[in-house]
């Protein structure tokens, strides 16, 4: 919780102020004493941050000021041999369940924390809201030891949101909600101190949102400090969440930069989604991975090859968001021809092509693919489809009985050409169809997310 302080003359107060969601906690007295506390709800988590700046001035202005934190939480207590059943299935419960014993013994909260949220994972009605009580009471009370003052400062800078699992950090998702140069600590900083905490070293799942309130998201020193810190647990990865803010960011905004040495770093990935721009995506080899995900307005022809040529032969969701062909986007459907004929992707289940001037051309393509057999759901969504794209598909109608869903939305389909689709197999997705543009009467077709 961040601390504000007022000395002068026989005057010697604290004020402390936290926000967590859309609720603003403050805390006040006379230092040295437990002092007083009021929380403050409000309607929506940015209209929290808003009051939360006001209320920070008024204090700066009446003379107040911060007391930097300088700990980074107390030394951890480690036992590798038991973390080390942990981390080869961060899933199971058991090696939390000793490794909680071992903590227990040794006065460390984590201890207790697991044994609360082990029983909270078993308890229904009254019990389970009694149990969810204390573990928030708990984390409360031993936050400087389970989050450390310095991390803790930032859930009320930085859009950090955290989720506790048996007693560790689970999911973190970390962006910047305001660009504020009197922040502690920048993204990078708070993103090497979460990885280097005890309480995060069974992290599974990590999201980056916004790197800065403005229109130039650079990912490459927090992707450097990512894989400086290897995380041996994490196994989905978010990189781009631009969602994570209160106004719309576009997601060419985002730099992601120079991925090639991201893998060897996380090779136990399960998920890894991108959304931005990758300068290389360099060999791709994860061994572990069942979903990738890359949504881009312009995917050049170089990262489609290194794409097709990934080692990932567990991977049953492959997604891909191409963009325009002016902005270097491969517009051309011969170099996707390995992901069509399932090379290298014994498990795919899922095909997302999405975001593309060619889609008509993938229609051509896919009824005579190998990788179609094998597939349960395709997205073709977001493109530039028209009816006869769609007479295409219906032409090898058969060709696509045997899958679940197919997902023909935001593409330039004729009310009954979108109509005609719904034969081809039992889940038709084919709404929110577009108009071509338009220019001297003259209709051009554009993917639907070029920006």
């Amino acid at each position: 919780m961040p601390r504000f302080e007022f000395k002068e003359g026989t005057s010697s107060k604290f004020w402390e102020i936290t926000q967590d969601d859309n609720v603003i906690t403050t805390r006040w007295g006379r230092i040295g004493a437990e002092g007083q506390e009021k929380t403050q709800e409000f309607g929506h988590q940015y209209d929290a941050r808003r009051a939360y700046r006001k209320f920070v001035e008024e204090k700066e202005k009446k003379g107040y000021t911060r007391v930097k934190p300088t700990d980074s939480g107390p030394g951890p207590l480690s036992n590798p041999e038991l973390e080390e059943v942990i981390l080869r299935t961060p899933e199971s419960l058991d090696g939390y369940l000793v490794y909680g014993d071992w903590l227990q013994a040794q006065g460390d909260p984590r201890g207790e924390l697991i044994a609360l949220q082990h029983a909270l994972l078993q308890a229904k009605g009254a019990e389970a809201t009694a149990l969810k009580r204390k573990v928030t009471l708990h984390l409360k009370k031993h936050q400087d030891v389970l989050l450390g003052e310095r991390l803790g400062s930032m859930l009320g800078e930085l859009t950090l949101k955290l989720e506790w699992h048996l007693g560790f950090i689970r999911s973190a998702r970390l962006g910047v909600a305001n660009d504020d140069d009197d922040l502690d600590f920048g993204m990078d900083e708070t993103l090497s101190m979460l990885l280097a905490h005890p309480s995060a070293r069974f992290l599974q799942e990590l999201t980056l949102g916004p790197t800065t309130d403005g229109e130039v998201h650079d990912y490459e020193d927090l992707i450097e400090r990512l894989v400086k810190a290897a995380p041996a647990s994490l196994r989905k990865l978010f990189i781009g969440d631009f969602d994570f803010g209160p106004d719309e960011w576009e997601f060419s905004w985002g730099n992601l930069g120079d991925l090639s040495s991201l893998y060897a770093a996380l090779p136990g990935l399960r998920s890894l989604r991108l959304r931005g721009q990758a300068e290389k995506l360099g060999k791709m080899d994860l061994p572990e991975l069942r979903e990738f995900t890359l949504e881009s307005t312009s995917l050049p022809r170089d990262e489609v090859k290194a794409i097709a040529a990934a080692k990932w032969p567990k991977l049953e969701r492959l997604e891909l968001w191409f963009g325009a062909e002016d902005e270097g986007a491969v517009a051309d459907v011969k170099y996707l021809q390995p992901i069509l004929d399932g090379t290298g992707l014994p498990e795919l289940k899922h095909l997302g092509l999405c975001n593309a001037e060619f889609t008509n051309a993938l229609c051509e393509a896919l009824p005579k693919s190998k990788v179609l057999k094998q597939l349960e759901t395709l997205d073709l969504s977001r493109g530039t489809m028209n009816d006869e794209g769609a007479e295409r598909l219906l032409k090898h109608a058969e060709a696509f009985q045997h899958l679940k869903r197919l997902d023909v939305t935001q593409n330039l389909l004729g009310d009954k050409a979108a109509k005609s689709l719904a034969k081809l197999c039992p889940d038709v997705a084919r709404g929110q169809q577009r108009d071509p543009d338009e220019e001297e009467g003259v209709a051009y077709r554009y993917e639907s997310s070029g920006e």
